[in-house]
This record gives C-alpha cells, sequence and structure tokens, in this order.
C-alpha cells in the first residue's frame, strides 16, 4: 500500500467560547496511569464517501482539544519530580496523506505491517495524539489515531472520540469529561488485604531479565482476524453456561476468551504441567463504590488473572475454564481497587525498585495470554458529519498472545478477534477455532 505524506504539522486547541486557560499548569498522573502501558496505541477507522474536508475535521479535532486540554500538554515532571502531564497545549500531530489507489483495492483490511502507513510511527513521540487523514481515489477516507495510554484508557480515549465527531457537526461536547484525577486517596491507615507485589508490580531486575528472554524472533508471529457469528456465540454462551444450574448464564466475553483460551493453549503445544494464564482488562469505574462517573477521563483499570495448568484447561470442560474466567473477573471488585490504591500509595512508594507489569516492550507472551476487550467502547460513533465509520479496527500488533475483541463492523452482535500466534501454531488453531466440541474428543 503506496501512501503519499502531503503535510505532517502540529496543531492546537481552539478556545472558541472561551478565554484560553494557563498553559503553565499541570495535572499529577494518578495511581493508575502510573501502572497502565507507558505506549502510543493505535487505531484505524475507515469511511465511506462522501466525506467532510481534511479542514472540518481538523477544526473540530482542535475545538474537542480544548475540552481535553491533556490531550494537547507534554508527559513530564513537576518541581518535586512527580510525573505529570503539563498542560502547556503545546498540540497534536496532524498529517494529511492520499493514496493512489481505491481503498477497495487494499480491503478487507486484514492484520499486516501494511497498516502502519495508515498513521503516524509510534517510535519515540512527544505528541499524546496523533491524527494521520488519508484520502484514496474512490473519495473513501482512512483516520489513524494514535494515543498515549499513559493519558487515559479505552473507555476515555473512545469518550474523546465521540467528542472530536460532535465538535466537527458544530454540537457542544456532551457528556463533559471529569478531570480530577486526584480522587483516589489512600485510607489512613492504608488497608492492604491483596497481594499486589507480582500481580500489577514487580521488582525491576526481575523484569529486565524477562526481557531479555527471546524464545522466538517477533518476525515469526503472524496475526490472524477471525470472525465469530451471533448464532456461534450464542451456542458457545450455552454451553459454557451448561453447568451452571439456575445460576445467571456466563456472559458472551467470558464464554468467548474460554473457548479462545482452550485453543490457543492446544494450538501452542504447551506441556501439560506448564502454568498458563489470561490478563483480562477490569474497568474500575463501576467496581469502586461509590462508583466513578463515566465521564471520568484517564486511566482506571487493573486487570484479573486467572490462571490454571495446561492439562487441566485441556482436559476440563469448557465451562471450567469459563469460571475460572467469571471468578477472577469477580475478585477484582472495590476491596480490591481500594487495597491497590492504599499498597500503590504507600509500600509502592517504599520499595523504588517496583515497576509496573503492564508492558508493551514483550513480543512473546507464550503460555499467557492478554486480551484487550473493546466490545462496550462506542468507536463506531465517530461522526465527522456525513456517518459512522463502515470499519474500524487495531493497527498491526504482532505481540504474540496479545488479543483485541472488536464489535464487527457488520453490526449484528458478532465479533472479529485480532489473533497473533507464531505462524507453525496458526493450522491448528484455525482446525479447532470454530468447533466446540474437538477440544474433548
Amino acid at each position: 500500500m503506496k501512501i503519499r505524506i502531503e503535510s505532517s504539522r502540529i496543531i492546537k486547541p481552539f478556545y472558541e467560547h472561551t478565554p484560553p486557560p494557563s498553559t503553565t499548569s499541570h495535572i499529577p498522573l494518578s495511581v493508575f496511569d502510573k501502572v497502565t502501558y507507558a505506549a502510543q496505541i493505535a487505531i484505524i477507522y475507515a469511511y465511506h464517501p462522501p466525506t467532510p474536508p481534511n479542514t472540518a475535521i481538523e477544526l473540530g479535532l482542535r475545538k474537542a482539544l480544548a475540552v481535553y486540554q491533556e490531550w494537547g500538554g507534554r508527559l513530564g515532571e513537576d518541581e518535586q519530580g512527580n510525573r505529570v502531564i503539563l498542560l502547556n497545549d503545546e498540540g497534536v500531530r496532524f498529517v494529511e496523506a492520499s493514496s493512489s489507489s481505491t481503498l477497495d483495492q487494499v480491503m478487507p483490511f486484514k492484520p499486516s505491517p501494511s497498516l502502519l502507513s495508515l498513521h503516524p510511527s509510534l517510535k519515540d513521540v512527544k505528541e499524546l495524539v496523533q491524527v494521520q487523514l488519508t484520502r484514496f481515489t474512490c473519495g473513501s477516507l482512512v483516520v489513524g489515531f494514535t494515543a498515549h495510554h499513559t493519558v487515559a484508557d479505552g473507555h476515555s480515549t473512545s469518550n474523546f472520540l465521540v467528542a472530536w465527531g460532535q465538535a466537527c457537526r458544530g454540537l457542544r461536547v456532551n457528556p463533559l469529561p471529569l478531570h480530577d484525577r486526584t480522587v483516589f486517596t489512600p485510607r489512613n491507615p492504608p488497608l492492604i488485604k491483596y497481594q499486589h507485589k507480582g500481580v500489577e508490580f514487580m521488582s525491576k531486575s526481575k523484569k529486565e531479565h524477562s526481557l531479555n528472554e527471546v524464545h522466538h524472533i517477533s518476525e515469526d508471529v503472524v496475526v490472524h482476524k477471525v470472525h465469530f457469528t451471533v448464532e456461534f456465540l450464542a451456542n458457545l454462551k450455552a454451553k459454557a453456561s451448561s453447568m451452571n444450574g439456575n445460576n445467571k448464564p456466563y456472559s458472551t466475553f467470558e464464554s468467548l476468551l474460554a473457548h479462545l483460551w482452550r485453543v490457543i493453549t492446544k494450538a501452542r503445544g504447551l506441556s501439560g504441567f506448564e502454568s498458563t494464564q489470561i490478563r483480562i482488562s477490569v474497568n474500575g469505574r463501576t467496581r469502586l463504590n461509590p462508583k466513578v462517573p463515566n465521564e471520568y477521563f484517564g486511566n482506571l483499570v487493573l486487570w484479573a488473572f486467572p490462571t490454571t495448568k495446561v492439562k487441566e484447561l485441556l482436559q476440563e470442560p469448557l465451562p471450567h475454564a469459563t469460571k475460572l474466567i467469571h471468578d477472577a473477573i469477580a475478585k477484582v471488585n472495590n476491596d480490591y481497587f481500594r487495597s491497590f490504591v492504599d499498597f500503590a500509595n504507600t509500600k509502592a512508594k517504599e520499595e523504588d525498585q517496583l515497576v509496573p507489569t503492564a508492558d508493551m516492550n514483550k513480543h512473546i507472551l507464550c503460555p499467557n495470554i492478554e486480551v484487550d476487550s473493546w466490545l462496550r467502547f462506542p468507536f463506531y460513533d465517530l461522526d465527522f458529519g456525513t456517518g459512522c465509520p463502515y470499519m474500524f479496527m487495531p493497527s498491526y500488533f504482532p505481540t504474540e498472545g496479545m488479543m483485541f475483541l472488536i464489535p464487527s463492523f457488520i453490526g449484528d452482535g458478532s465479533i472479529d478477534v485480532f489473533v497473533p500466534l507464531f505462524e507453525d501454531k496458526l493450522p491448528l488453531f484455525k482446525k479447532t477455532c470454530y468447533s466446540l466440541d474437538l477440544l474433548e474428543d
């Protein structure tokens, strides 16, 4: 896919109805910001014509940045050396590009390195947001969007994207974001009920050692996109919940994740005595008591880690794996979030050598899995004025074992999953991923 860059520049917030705020203030990072992935994440949208001109999309972005001032700032430190977001309005990267082909010629967008040309590079980036508008000869538009995860989680980022669309359509941003990141205060005295060292935090020396262990090269990894129909998901959910008795059925997410955990583990050909776990994001907005409003802007995610032996995962039926996932997620409750806040504000500060376990630099997760579920985010609601995107997907992230779950652009409740695996493991994955019974034969 040949993409020609027409222009690349910095654009700054446009304060339409209010005087510009101070550009010398800052927002301290919360304990949730500090423990998440310190990396840029990229997503890609595709729009059929007609689409608004680039100038209209740019103006909408500048208006949205006036409401979400953090994105136009920079990461830095305050006078005491604490990590903060500098609200200096230095702006975001805005790239205009074109292609000499039609969008149909590069469709369907399957995961491949060519996707990387549809958004700005993620390496050594000062800007906290980058946008690339790529025009195709058929009139279609692809929007590549990158954002720094330290500033906001997927929930908050999707709210910003919706706000960008509202601003493009001449609407006031609604709802307005809540910017106060100081609301997560530790209890006095702290009450640390759970183990957080080795879960959200690990020793710096252990992390450096694990990064040096490379068993394969990442060129061996391919990202496979698999589509699960509504009918398949319903059958899977029924099978996963078949031993629940009168209890509430497991969710579609829990059922699908249990199925994928087993299929991927079987495809990897791991030893039966090896342990395997999944890292699952859990949104704290609905877990904390009192609840944190959905409009809270920042990171508010911890993780569940269901773990088992490979032999047990594959020999026990699907409901067993689903229950492991369900129970692990349920444990990440208000008590757990409060315990984490207390630990991160006290013990984690006392032990200088603790670093987050969340890491985008690890390219091989085997025997483990990580899942990023975007099923509940309103990513499809980014409407610049001529309609919603007809397709949305993550960029190319060839990290073995890091899956993305997104709603299919078909819009019927079906799900697309992006599964990065070693190429030699893919045939067995393809053979088993649509079977409800093969693992138990």
